[in-house]
């Protein structure tokens, strides 16, 4: 089956938060959902990493009203890196690792190949953490817990498929989500720009990945959704992982107009 053509997503200026030293943060609000609703804008947000966050940056974030940051990066990544700066904004703070360890730990790569790598780290992130990536969604669900962000690294793998996994269960069609996913492309270009100026050890280290770690394929997307489908929608298999019915209700309840 071949892809679907893409709607532009990306136009809307109120997509993309614009700050400095975080690249990937964005809007999951304006996409058609269940029922003839839609998502909600400046309810619930997608992004890279967050411990970036300081000065003008932090203030603009302040401006979002966040009650909620879910944390999707390893044990080791924020021990190395630190986290949201919640100590000046506080929120609730959510660690949900939903993999043990990241890429470069791996011997299996298929680095002239970026689908065929990203369709299967995918479903090995779903099959390490179906219940971690079930208890992101239920943080998300309590009656308080809005507006959120959730986060990784680059705001593109981890993220890619919670951002999946929630907007699938709303009911917003495969098109879109594929599409919103499509738009890190451009975030991973910013944080190179960003990174080859402002931080050398992490240029360093994106110039060192492989490229399959920094692509952000369409197609992959597409597969991996379209595998799941194959024996059900996104919200069953959402709730195959451990997620309520009663949180996807509420999730619904605060997330769609």
């Amino acid at each position: 089956m071949s892809a679907p053509t893409l709607p532009d997503v990306g136009s809307d200026p109120r997509r993309l938060i614009r700050l400095d030293a975080v690249h990937n943060f964005r809007d999951l609000g304006g996409y058609p959902a269940a029922d003839g609703r839609s998502t909600r804008w400046r309810t619930l947000f997608r992004a890279d990493g967050l411990q970036r966050l300081a000065g003008d940056d932090l203030e603009l974030v302040r401006e979002l009203g966040l009650r909620t940051v879910i944390d999707l990066r390893t044990d080791a990544e924020l021990a190395e890196r630190g986290t949201f700066p919640h100590a000046d904004h506080p929120v609730d703070f959510h660690h949900v690792p939903v993999i043990d360890s990241t890429w470069q730990h791996l011997d299996r790569l298929e680095a002239d190949d970026p689908v065929t790598f990203l369709e299967w780290a995918y479903h090995d992130m779903l099959r390490q953490g179906p219940s971690r990536f079930a208890q992101a969604i239920e943080q998300l669900s309590r009656a308080d817990a809005l507006p959120a962000v959730f986060h990784c690294a680059a705001g593109k793998d981890r993220t890619g498929v919670l951002a999946m996994l929630l907007l699938g269960s709303m009911g917003v069609p495969h098109e879109y989500i594929v599409a919103d996913y499509a738009l890190t492309a451009d975030g991973i270009a910013r944080m190179r720009v960003w990174a080859q100026r402002e931080a050398p050890e992490m240029w360093a280290r994106m110039a060192d990945a492989p490229s399959a770690f920094m692509a952000a394929v369409p197609e992959a997307m597409f597969r991996v959704i379209n595998t799941i489908c194959a024996d059900g929608t996104l919200r069953d298999y959402t709730l195959s992982l451990g997620v309520s019915p009663a949180a996807l209700e509420r999730l619904a309840d605060h997330l769609l107009e």
